[in-house]
């Protein structure tokens, strides 16, 4: 039964995905489930790094029209501890969550960020890049009223270090749009371009939590809304993309394009499988953005809905104004790699380079787990001329694109157990479940054809054995009978008589004769070997007995109970002649 059952599992198994079952099983968010607590709190290492432009001759820019001569400075590299909190699950195969962040500096790992840099003056730039379409009177009042109270703050250029870039400098003119905007539009009330990312984000996320793999980890809701609120047309205000965390296993959805959003992007990123990769000795897809994500509204129709109001940027460029409070802040890939040339033609000092500035990620296709990527984005500053604002040569400062600082957030390494975890469901198991399906089979069939020829060995050599054990002691009776009657045996406590001669016969009152007795003695009877006494009856009796083919068969048997039914003959010492 136990190989019946082991050869019929083994069957079944190789036709069923068990193994399937089990990983994504414990792949589904489930309060308990192993990808729960990598979701909830990952633990891995994931780095923001931050490089900034500093412009290094602003005056000759300005004064004389000179190309800005940009230096690259970074990193500025942050440490993301990141957790899901307030986690709600629902009926409907979703989970909501926040998320929280933290970033801290790593200081081993970046440039010094005390030092001083000189980058565009974004809230001043973006007032005045209003002022043609506005009194001119008006602005150059306003930035008369900030030269005469804040006078740094009132140039085209401005001094920060890279800390209060990223997280903060104040700066009269968002402290006014922060008390004056509405309230559903207000800024922050400082000036930081990362600002928003520490502590406990606003946005309220809703994932699906893997009930159906073919949409798994994508975004349901983001506040409440099934859309993003920034555009009005699809797909640009499309939400259904992955936070980051999981994908959609390319093994379950056969599909070679992913998405992945950011609400600093203000979009969802499509992400194409390019070709299979190695990571630690995992498997997995590399993915990069179609070269269609930043194409020109006219080459691809699907991004004329991020141009609202407006002439459509050219390739590489993307506006995500709606996003920063309406400033005229634009992405693109950094130092404008895959863009249009004539972005780089102002600028000295950008060197794109697709290594270093490209978007990858490396996903797991059976799992859809990341193992390791990267989004590279650069923000940029469109400046509009404004002639009629005076103050500090701000009516100096070109129409351009202007690059402000480029940023790579993501992870290079899953944790070790994370690892051991991917490596086992997606390396190990394949190899392993039709290993053991197969042994199974092997196995229970190995047993099965060994019983089975151990019965009918059984069952073949019994049948033979019970024949011998019959004509053996047929044998046995027939010599018995013959020894007691023709011997007159007398047997004594101690002593044994056996026959010495036996008469003749013709001889007449043969019948009235006494046997002339050969006195033995019992001790000496019984120290005879098994194998003479074996030998003198059996050979006797087989002899004159039995034809030549069952002679063969009893003599060479070694059957017990021959032997058993011979022991009690032993005491007497026939001789040959007796039986012929």
């Amino acid at each position: 039964m136990f190989s019946i059952c082991t050869v019929v599992l083994g069957i079944i198994l190789s036709f069923v995905p068990w193994l399937d079952y089990i990983i994504f099983r414990e792949l589904r968010l489930w309060n308990g489930s192993l990808s729960y607590s990598y979701w909830q709190k990952p633990g891995v290492v994931r780095l923001t790094k931050v490089y900034i432009f500093n412009v290094t001759n602003p005056h000759a820019f300005i004064e004389n029209g000179e190309k800005p001569k940009l230096a690259e400075v970074g990193p500025f590299v942050y440490r993301e501890d990141m957790e899901k909190v307030n986690i709600k699950f629902h009926d409907n195969d979703t989970v909501t969550f926040q998320h929280k962040k933290i970033l801290r500096f790593v200081p081993e790992l970046s440039v010094d960020k005390t030092q001083k840099l000189l980058v565009p003056n974004i809230p001043l730039l973006t007032v005045t890049s209003f002022s043609p379409n506005l009194a001119g009177f008006v602005f150059n009042l306003l930035v008369t009223g900030l030269a005469i109270t804040y006078k740094d703050r009132a140039k085209p250029f401005v001094h920060v270090t890279a800390e209060e870039l990223v997280f903060g400098y104040n700066d009269p003119l968002v402290t006014l749009a922060h008390y004056f905007y509405p309230k559903g539009k207000r800024p922050n009330s400082q000036m930081g371009l990362l600002l928003a990312r520490n502590g406990t984000l606003d946005e309220v996320s809703t994932i699906y939590s893997g009930e159906r793999m073919d949409r798994f980890g994508y975004l349901d809701k983001v506040n409440g809304l099934d859309h993003l609120p920034h555009w009005r047309d699809r797909p640009c205000n499309d939400i259904r993309a992955s936070e980051g965390s999981f994908f959609p296993p390319r093994a379950v959805t056969k599909s070679d394009l992913v998405y992945v959003y950011d609400k600093d992007l203000c979009r969802i990123l499509p992400l194409q499988y390019r070709n299979d990769v190695y990571k630690d000795g995992i498997k997995a897809g590399l993915y990069t953005p179609p070269n269609s994500t930043f194409e020109c509204a006219r080459l691809n129709p699907d991004n004329r809905c991020y141009c609202e109001g407006e002439e459509c940027p050219p390739r590489g460029l993307q506006n995500i104004s709606p996003c920063q409070y309406n400033a005229p802040v634009y992405l693109s890939y950094p130092h404008f790699y895959d863009a249009d040339p004539t972005l780089l033609e102002p600028f000295e000092g950008l060197k794109p380079d697709k290594k270093r500035h490209e978007t990858y990620f490396y996903i797991q296709d059976k799992i859809g787990v990341p193992l390791e990527g990267f989004v590279r984005v650069q923000m940029n500053l469109k400046v509009n001329r404004a002639p009629n604002i005076k103050v500090n040569n701000i009516h100096k400062f070109p129409d351009m694109m202007f690059p402000v600082m480029w940023i790579e957030e993501g992870i290079h390494e899953v944790t070790p157990s994370i690892w051991r975890w991917i490596f086992l469901a997606t390396t190990v198991g394949p190899i392993a479940a039709p290993v053991i399906c197969y042994s199974m089979i092997i196995i229970g069939l190995s047993i099965l054809i060994t019983i089975f020829v151990k019965a009918y060995k059984n069952f073949v050599i019994g049948q033979n054995s019970i024949e011998i054990m019959e004509l053996g002691k047929e044998t046995l009776r027939r010599g018995s009978t013959l020894i007691i009657n023709g011997s007159h045996k007398l047997i004594h406590k101690d002593n044994v008589y056996q026959p010495l001669n036996q008469s003749d016969p013709s001889t007449p009152n043969s019948e009235e004769k006494l046997h002339e007795l050969k006195f033995v003695t019992r001790s000496e009877c019984f120290s005879r070997s098994l194998d003479e006494v074996n030998g003198n009856v059996r050979s006797g009796f087989v002899k004159s007995n039995f034809c030549n083919p069952e002679r063969e068969s009893l003599i060479n048997s070694d059957n017990s109970f021959i032997l058993s039914e011979h022991r009690r003959c032993r005491v007497f010492k026939l001789p040959d002649s007796y039986f012929s």
